[in-house]
């Protein structure tokens, strides 16, 4: 890992990075691509060492309250988060000056901060998106070899239900010839429903491969999946978007069931609940705190 000093730390859209690159060696990862213009290796973590610093300046500068975004790029949850805590300290300047948060994650760490997602979303909003890709651990181990394991993920989502945080699942990428199974699938849903997640983010089977991340994968593929690379090859050449042939199939069922059992399954929706700040709430809970504070010096 190395540091570096970023000039801001908050985008447009109000999302964040604390680091850049990761260790998690997920076959499949995009951020991995050429044109994210990534200057290290992906394994040499880039922590950027003045980001609470910038993030308390950006909170303090905004006009109105916000959803604080984490984890688009780069897991926030690494194992060396443990020792850092950028993320934990990240999530406490959130809480401090009353704005909402969402990160995604692979990693039961997350656990660790359960109390401080629990005090942002009494206060306004706090939802954890856990991306799912296959329900079985052991293909988990291949495919995504230093993450939590699928059954793992699944406790953390029947902890943050328990404590009535909202959740949200990224069902993706599912791997043509690999994981784009009707029982991955139905397996993966049927522990959604049974830990109440909110939504689930689902776009059809398949995944992307561009210039750094194809070669990174066909070589995971070579290690671990004899003859796949080349299959791979004659199926989908040089495309972007890999659909798998049971794409259709698999979307019919992921609809019905989420349909059934009234999980979220449109993007558009998911994504503006995401971001959508409960000022009402927010306004509603900062005027009891008030109140209190008031009655107590009188």
């Amino acid at each position: 890992m190395h540091y570096v000093q970023a000039k801001s730390i908050l985008s447009n859209n109000n999302g964040m990075n604390l680091y850049r690159g990761c260790s998690h060696g997920c076959i499949y990862c995009d951020s991995r691509s050429k044109c994210y213009n990534m200057n290290h290796d992906f394994e040499d973590i880039e922590i950027k060492e003045n980001s609470i610093k910038l993030l308390k300046q950006a909170l303090l500068k905004k006009k109105e309250k916000c959803m604080v975004g984490m984890g688009s790029m780069t897991d926030p949850y690494m194992p060396l988060e443990n020792k850092l805590n950028y993320t934990k300290f990240a999530l406490e300047l959130v809480d401090k000056y009353g704005f909402g948060c969402t990160l995604i994650t692979k990693s039961d760490l997350v656990l660790r901060d359960l109390d401080l997602f629990k005090k942002i979303n009494d206060k306004t909003k706090a939802v954890l998106q856990m991306t799912i890709t296959t329900f079985d651990d052991d293909l988990c181990k291949i495919i995504e070899p230093n993450v939590a394991p699928t059954s793992k993920r699944f406790e953390v989502l029947k902890r943050f239900n328990e404590e009535e945080i909202p959740t949200i699942v990224w069902l993706c990428p599912i791997l043509p010839f690999i994981n784009d199974t009707k029982s991955n699938l139905k397996n993966i849903l049927d522990k959604c429903i049974e830990t109440n997640v909110k939504g689930i983010l689902f776009f059809g089977a398949g995944l992307t491969l561009r210039e750094g991340n194809r070669e990174f994968f066909y070589k995971k593929l070579d290690e671990n999946f004899p003859r796949l690379k080349n299959r791979y090859i004659k199926t989908y050449g040089d495309s972007y978007s890999l659909q798998s042939p049971n794409s259709k199939e698999l979307t019919s069922m992921f609809r019905f069931i989420t349909k059934k059992h009234n999980i979220m399954n449109n993007t558009t929706e998911i994504f503006n609940y995401l971001k959508d700040f409960p000022q009402k709430r927010f306004y509603t809970v900062y005027f009891i705190l008030m109140y209190k504070n008031q009655n107590i010096n009188m």
